[in-house]
């Protein structure tokens, strides 16, 4: 549906012409990316392709010349990679999470971003386990971590993959379920479409079940396994990024040994992980022109969830920071200096300043909290989190293993490794980062960008929809919108005459019911047991 035809529908009740339109305006709109081809399409697919060729360009050489030319010496064995693996495969916990978390507390608002949501999660899952390759010297021996002889049962990282690799699995199955009941729609509006990608579409959902469609009773059962595995993605997250800390929490290295690690990876996961998914959802919004679909209160909302995340993250990095540096031994106390006043002091304050005050700020003020403010707070947070994930890393992997009571602070003046990017660490980050945005603008290309079905059934959508065209086209070009409301059937006990005035007409007020309940006459509003004062024409229930 284009700008002109949103501007001019017509919204005025809950009939079967309005709710055929409703229905109508929500399967242009999801096939939107599908049918139309944007000017802008080809050209962003090419500038972020050649993104991610150079960083493939960059990994070849890096295999040729070997780690030493992206910064890594004896002095820092861990850094980029390290902070690219955590930070990617947590921003795809967001989507799958809070989509779970709002499919199973019901939230009707969740339908239009649920579809967007998860797809985020599915192709960012992937990019954060392939930094594994770049981090290893040898990527050839990766076969060893599915070769069971070559199992190190006692390592986290082997433990790590088995989790990461289940919960690929369970987001593949949680981004397909609810696509199963709109491949019929999708596949009836590419019926009269030629060339070779409405082919390539067609033959893809005949794949994937359209050509056997989801009656009632099979609609129910899909609804209840998108419940199961929604309950299932929650735990499975918290474990993947849980045992991906052990990796570094076990070991004996100041910074790494941290019992509170768990915690604080599976948070901050969540946090970075809601702040990619708003800036996602704002630029699907933008690009293919769901305004009418996705609100301002659907920003205002996620921005909350993350704010609340955002507050537990601090807190954490508080308890961290206060705990190691009063502890006073010198490896902690010497990591906390070089953190909060040492070397390291910049890339920290910057994460703690961008990532930890400014979207605080801007979701406690009503003046910020708006569109611009939530995605502003949002992109300050995927890029500060990245940084964070890089003052976890980088400090103790250059810290000094031999200590001495001559130098202050338990630790060797000056004996301190640093680490330092070169073009080859930085092609390989972009590359990943754009492979984000790319994958997803490929995705959409083939699958419908909103739940359909989902956004059909969900009855109080159609307040939203109602509400979001009203938005868009300006009271002046439409007819007031009437509240829709649940027919609300009274008891036989309560159908009885009307008591008539001495003129004939009815009189107002309230009909006396059995049990001293009493039900609105004609003239007044009676509850549809939504909360919803809804007005009866007639005196009765309809």
């Amino acid at each position: 549906m284009s700008d002109e035809q949103v501007s001019t529908a017509t919204v005025s009740g809950p009939n079967g012409e309005d709710i055929a339109e409703a229905r109508e305006h929500i399967r242009a709109a999801a096939m939107r990316p599908i049918l139309e081809n944007p000017r802008w399409w080809w050209p962003a697919v090419i500038a972020l392709g050649a993104v991610v060729v150079l960083g493939l360009v960059a990994w070849a050489v890096q295999l040729v010349d070997g780690l030493g030319v992206a910064g890594y010496s004896d002095q820092a064995f861990w850094a980029v990679y390290e902070a690219d693996l955590v930070a990617f495969i947590g921003v795809s916990y967001g989507g799958a999470v809070v989509s779970a978390i709002l499919r199973l507390t019901k939230a009707g608002w969740r339908a239009p971003l649920t579809r967007i949501a998860e797809a985020t999660a599915l192709v960012t899952l992937p990019i954060g386990m392939l930094f594994i390759l770049p981090h290893l010297g040898s990527p050839q021996r990766i076969w060893e971590l599915v070769w069971p002889p070559y199992w190190n049962l006692s390592s986290p990282i082997l433990w790590d993959f088995f989790a990461v690799s289940t919960y690929l699995l369970a987001t593949i199955v949680f981004f397909y379920l609810p696509l199963v009941a709109d491949l019929q729609v999708a596949a009836d509006r590419l019926a009269g479409e030629q060339g070779l990608r409405a082919r390539f579409c067609r033959t893809l959902y005949r794949v994937l079940g359209a050509d056997r469609g989801v009656t009632t009773s099979q609609r129910r059962l899909l609804e209840g396994s998108i419940g199961l595995v929604a309950i299932m993605v929650i735990p499975m997250a918290v474990s993947v990024h849980s045992v991906l800390s052990f990796a570094f929490a076990s070991s004996s290295r100041a910074g790494y040994l941290e019992t509170i690690f768990p915690v604080y990876f599976v948070v901050a996961a969540l946090y970075s992980g809601i702040a990619l998914v708003v800036v996602t959802i704002a630029a699907f919004r933008r690009l293919f022109h769901l305004e009418a679909f996705i609100h301002p209160r659907h920003f205002v909302r996620l921005g909350f969830i993350m704010a609340a995340f955002g507050a537990v993250y601090l807190y954490l990095t508080f308890t961290e920071y206060l705990i190691d540096g009063y502890s006073g031994t010198s490896g902690l106390a010497a990591w906390v200096r070089q953190d909060l006043t040492g070397r390291y002091w910049i890339p920290f304050w910057i994460y703690f300043v961008a990532a930890g005050v400014l979207p605080l700020v801007i979701m406690a003020l009503r003046q910020t909290r708006t569109i611009g403010g939530v995605v502003t707070a949002s992109g300050l947070v995927v890029a500060a989190l990245w940084v964070k994930r890089l003052v976890i890393v980088v400090p103790p992997a250059t810290e000094p293993l031999v200590h001495s009571s001559l130098a202050s602070g338990g630790v060797l003046a000056g004996n301190w490794g640093s680490y330092h990017f070169t073009w080859v660490p930085i092609s390989i980050t972009l590359a990943a980062t754009a492979a984000i945005p790319l994958l997803l603008l490929v995705l959409f290309r083939f699958v419908p960008v909103l739940p359909i079905a989902e956004m059909e059934e969900l009855e109080s959508y159609e307040e939203e929809l109602s509400e979001a065209i009203e938005i868009t086209a300006g009271p002046e070009r439409l007819r007031p919108a009437e509240r829709p409301y649940r027919p609300l059937v009274p008891p036989t006990s309560a159908c009885t005459p009307v008591a008539l005035s001495s003129d004939g007409s009815a009189q107002s007020g309230f009909r006396q019911l059995p049990g001293g309940h009493r039900w609105p006459d004609s003239g007044q509003a009676a509850n549809d047991g939504l909360g919803v004062q809804s007005p009866r024409p007639d005196g009765w229930a309809r």
